[in-house]
């Protein structure tokens, strides 16, 4: 057997690394420890894989591809629903750990994911610090909600976990920015992205943490890879409109809304915005095209490191 003709899927659970190879047809189980990830990389240094695929799951994925990337194998994480549209076209419905991972590595053979860049420790801790952030807004929003419907006697308690809450967030934001400013490459991102109208702290850290292959692929890879993609829904008689689906959330969260800032105070989205407008296009879909051509804006810059300018 070639060693470039090796592929590996490797289902991760917080207990197991389940490894597959293909066309081995050999599963193989480790512990998702230290130890573990250790003897892990010494099967697969000897196989010499042309590309390993393993899903995210929930940050458990991170120290094992960390590793294996490290050692200088080919790491592609991919999108599960990805994994799991593969499995249902050919027909392999049964799902246990092992059969997860063979699915995992017959998809590395028939799709070869490109291998992604993995973010350093540093990057790590931007991205650690983001969702940190988000998840405080979150909070707050649910102590808002429950503010509105409590008894008068729970809202001062309420209020003084919002403000409690809002001093967290605070903190949060100032650890990003020293994050940010601890880094000359982040730095000259982040000054970049600002030039921009419409595009504050929030939006480029979470680039930056979330969305590292920003100005390294094209435009229609990076609108895919982000979920502001238009697909067709056309089959047979049936014609459907165009919509967007799947990519990262967060991020597509965030852009959204920059991008309503955008429409006031950033002359070639306003335009782009009013345009589609006046042709008769309904506020998402107006709002989503300007979201993609500000996403567009954003990864030409970074790819030619040149900052905003309209003339």
């Amino acid at each position: 057997m070639e060693s470039e003709t090796i592929f590996i899927g490797i289902d991760v659970s917080k207990d197991h690394l389940d490894v597959a190879g293909f066309p081995l047809k050999l599963t193989w189980q480790f512990t998702n420890t230290a130890l573990g990830i250790s003897k892990l990389l010494e099967k697969l240094t000897k196989l010499s894989p042309a590309l390993i695929v393993m899903e995210p799951t929930g940050g458990l994925e991170a120290p094992v591809a960390a590793e294996l990337a490290a050692a200088g194998l080919n790491v592609a994480v991919v999108n599960a629903r990805q994994i799991r549209d593969y499995a249902k076209a050919t027909g392999k419905l049964a799902k246990t750990d092992r059969l997860d991972a063979l699915v995992i590595a017959q998809f590395a053979a028939a799709i070869k994911p490109a291998p992604r860049e993995l973010p350093d420790e540093q990057a790590d801790e931007i991205k650690e610090t983001v969702s940190r952030r988000r998840q405080i807004i979150e909070m707050i929003t649910a102590e808002k909600n429950r503010l509105a419907i409590a008894r008068k006697f729970l809202k001062p308690q309420i209020l003084e976990h919002i403000q409690f809450l809002k001093k967290d967030l605070q903190d949060i934001d100032n650890e990003l920015r020293k994050q940010i400013e601890a880094s000359p490459m982040w730095r000259e991102k982040d000054n970049l992205l600002k030039t921009i109208p419409g595009v504050g702290n929030v939006l480029s850290a979470t680039l930056l943490a979330e969305l590292p292959e920003l100005g390294k692929l094209n435009r229609r890879q990076i609108a895919a890879l982000v979920g502001v993609a238009p697909y067709n829904r056309d089959s047979g008689m049936m014609r459907g409109k165009r919509s967007v689906w799947g990519g990262r959330s967060h991020i597509r969260a965030a852009l959204y809304m920059a991008t309503l800032v955008a429409t006031r105070h950033n002359c070639i989205i306003r335009e782009l915005y009013q345009r589609l407008l006046v042709h008769g296009k309904a506020k998402k879909v107006a709002l989503v095209a300007c979201m993609r051509k500000l996403l567009t804006i954003m990864n030409c810059m970074l790819r030619f490191k040149r900052a905003w300018q309209y003339t």
